[in-house]
């Protein structure tokens, strides 16, 4: 009772002093204390405020007070905040998601093979600083923020403004009242643990919340007469409560603030605690129900609220009026780096000084940053040049050069393996990547590459790689004996080294051409007049293009792929009497688009042949089987056992239907369809009804080793059925 005689006394003394002379009105500082998702109270709070015809002054916030507070302050009203947080994919932020089309084509492969990275540095194994890098979040917040890029003092916001960070290195708080309003945003916002810390002036910062998570007297020296005050802070949990470690955690370091709230709670005019005990500081699918209790916080004391409404004048916050993202960036500055060049780094953004772009293309080309994995912060940020803009990047490199990575699979050709990869970066030259992979189980196999990634310009590299299993396969499948029907047990080895140049045309398709020599050796133990069936050495040249937008390797939902493949075989140390140059043509390509919601299809078409006089039948195309690594001209084929199907020509298609019953698990059906023979195209046989066919009913759960599938397959045209199992990503 004494403090509202005391608020009502402060605000009858403020509007007398304003009805003598108008330059007194009192000024409303809005404080938003931080809390996680429990912040999205405060977009209720707003609403409510907005509704009444409130002018808010000033503005101090600290994490997501300082995000909801930042973007009310720059010039959203509630309502599209609403929005934005509704459009949002919060669980993209926590993971700091790098969209698949950022990443190049040898990123994609090192991304999805390996289930566990651990950095390695002076001979010891470390861990990741955080949950997540942030970039998904500073990327979002300087899209927001783009209307006020080149503002520098946030009190020439629509309305001033201020946020605090926790300068971790110092333990001391910094008050960000100017600078780049997207990075301040970010810092404050920083949740130990969760985010990594982010460098703003050479200081390394942390949520602001460790240090005061409610700035009072901060937003009244800005020149607030009248506080209201949100604070969406938890209370102490009790005992039964404290049964984690993340509980406690939080307990800890909510212990400062609580006790500093009450004395800032007594210090605050409009004092409004939303009740959001029941939330935590990361459930941020439960937006609308906490952004409700801010609502009926804020209708509990509408009473105070009332008082402070110009009557005569109520306020109204306009809409942010959004214009273009378009952008035209002049020039592109960077800090000076050790490791990687200045054509590194424009390749990776895909667009030159001088180029027109659309935010999103900037977004992309930080993604591609990101997504290299060279950089431990990734920051921008827009200098005005003219009418135009400059692009300022400060990057900061990763002191982690090296990582161990580990993977882990099973399918019924090569059966179970564990995969340890060592990664290396700057091994030799800038730019330089090596990564050395040796897959332990029923089948040793390993693969290498060292790989020279020069941007724009022409990019170079070296790989060799050993494949081996043990399969029962038909004889004519892997012999010259096209007319056996019996089946043998062959041991298969292929040992492989290329070289090659490649690049990126028109930023989008790789390209690239190179030497290869290659050693088969096939034996079986089953044949009665040779054992070996091949053990011969063959060199040839080889060129490809690619292009992968499918936004997930194994389950797409969007996107396109299309794989180009020439290759032209001129010496072996095969008899001369078995072996004439020959050439191989293969091509892929394929679609994949949401019809519904969680609902893909996916079309694919195969095609290949053999030009030459003779070509060899280990390397025809042989189809059957699913879910094992595709080695030569080894291809998936739905109703048919591994390796069962061959010939030097195939055309196939395949459909499939894919539905999330629920989140990252898959119902999908799949039909398959081939003509496949010798010289098939030497006639119009490959347009005729197909010859095979084949249907496969599955389940697939994508999960941290990668996606573990089970099928069942058919064919009409034979009497067997299959069941497939596949765990983890595949090498």
């Amino acid at each position: 009772m004494n403090r509202i005689l005391i608020f009502i006394l402060l605000f009858f003394t403020c509007l007398n002093s304003f009805s003598q002379d108008t330059l007194k009105k009192p000024k409303i500082g809005l404080v938003l204390s931080g809390g996680g998702a429990k912040g999205f109270a405060h977009i209720g709070v707003l609403n409510v405020l907005e509704d009444a015809g409130i002018k808010i002054d000033y503005i101090g916030g600290t994490s997501m007070g300082a995000v909801i507070g930042g973007l009310y302050a720059m010039g959203y009203n509630a309502k599209q905040i609403d929005s934005i947080i509704d459009v949002t994919n919060f669980s993209n932020v926590l993971n700091d998601y790098i969209p698949r089309s950022s990443k190049n084509f040898y990123e994609k492969r090192n991304d999805e093979l390996y289930a566990l990275t651990l950095p390695f540095n002076k001979f010891s194994i470390g861990a990741p600083e955080a949950l997540s890098k942030g970039m998904y979040n500073f990327n979002l917040l300087s899209r927001l923020t783009l209307p006020v890029r080149h503002v520098r003092n946030f009190n020439e916001l629509s309305i001033p403004f201020l946020c605090v960070g926790t300068n971790i290195a110092l333990g001391e708080q910094v008050v960000f009242d100017k600078g780049i309003l997207a990075q301040a945003i970010t810092g404050s916002s920083s949740l130990p643990s969760i985010f990594s810390p982010v460098v703003i002036d050479n200081n390394l910062i942390v949520d602001g919340g460790v240090i005061n998570n409610y700035p009072i007297e901060e937003v009244r020296k800005m020149g607030a007469d009248i506080i209201i005050g949100v604070d969406v802070q938890s209370g102490l949990l009790n005992k039964e409560e404290l049964r984690s470690a993340s509980r406690i955690f939080f307990q800890i370091t909510n212990l400062q603030m609580i006790e500093r709230m009450k004395v800032n709670a007594n210090l605050t005019e409009v004092y409004i605690k939303p009740d959001v005990k029941d939330y935590g500081v990361v459930t941020f699918d439960k937006a609308a129900e906490i952004i409700k209790k801010g609502e009926d916080a804020t209708f509990a004391i509408y009473e105070k609220i009332e008082l402070l409404v110009d009557k005569a004048n109520p306020y109204h916050k306009p809409k942010l009026k959004v214009e273009t993202d378009s952008l035209t960036i002049v020039d592109i500055k960077t800090n000076e780096l050790q490791n990687y060049s200045r054509d590194y780094i424009i390749g990776k953004l895909n667009f030159k000084p001088g180029s027109k772009i659309s935010f999103r293309n900037l977004e992309t080309g930080i993604n591609n940053l990101n997504a290299t994995q060279n950089f431990r912060a990734v920051s921008y940020y827009f200098e005005k040049n003219g009418e135009y803009d400059d692009l300022i990047l400060t990057l900061t490199e990763s002191p982690v050069k090296t990582n161990l990575k580990f993977g882990l699979h099973y399918d019924g050709l090569y059966k179970s393996a564990i995969l340890a990869n060592v990664t290396n970066k700057k091994t030799f030259f800038k730019n330089d990547f090596l990564s050395a992979d040796l897959v332990l189980g029923d089948n040793v196999r390993y693969y290498f590459d060292y790989y020279i990634d020069n941007g724009f310009q022409l990019s170079y590299g070296f790989k060799s790689q050993l494949n081996r299993f043990n399969k029962n396969i038909p004889v004519s499948v892997i012999t010259y004996n096209s007319e056996a029907t019996n089946s043998i047990n062959i041991d298969y080895l292929d040992l492989s080294n290329q070289l090659y140049i490649q690049s990126v045309f028109a930023q989008k398709f790789l390209i690239g051409v190179g030497v290869e020599f290659e050693y088969l050796d096939i034996t079986s133990e089953t044949l009665e007049l040779n054992e070996v069936i091949t053990r011969s050495t063959y060199s040839s040249i080889f060129g490809y293009i690619k292009y992968d937008s499918y936004d997930n390797k194994h389950f797409p939902k969007k996107g396109w792929f299309f794989s180009g493949n020439p290759q032209f075989y001129m010496f072996s140390s095969e008899k001369s009497a078995n072996f004439e140059p020959f050439s191989i043509l293969s091509a892929e390509a394929g679609i994949a688009r949401t019809i519904f919601k969680n609902a893909t299809i996916k079309l694919q078409t195969e095609a290949g042949t053999s030009i030459g006089n003779k070509s060899l039948p280990y390397f025809d195309f042989i189809l059957g089987g699913y879910g094992f690594n595709n080695t030569n001209n080894f291809k998936y084929f739905y109703g048919y056992d591994y390796l069962s199907l061959a010939g030097n020509s195939y055309l196939e298609s395949t459909i499939t239907f894919d539905y999330e019953i629920f989140k990252k698990n898959h119902l999908n059906f799949s039909a398959n369809y081939a003509n496949l023979d010798d010289n098939l195209y030497d006639s119009l046989d490959w347009i005729s009804l197909p010859k095979y066919s084949g249907y496969a009913l599955g389940y697939g759960l994508e999960t941290v080793i990668g996606p573990v599938e089970v099928k069942y397959s058919w064919s009409p045209e034979t009497s067997n059925s299959y069941l497939w199992f596949t765990v983890g990503f595949i090498f």
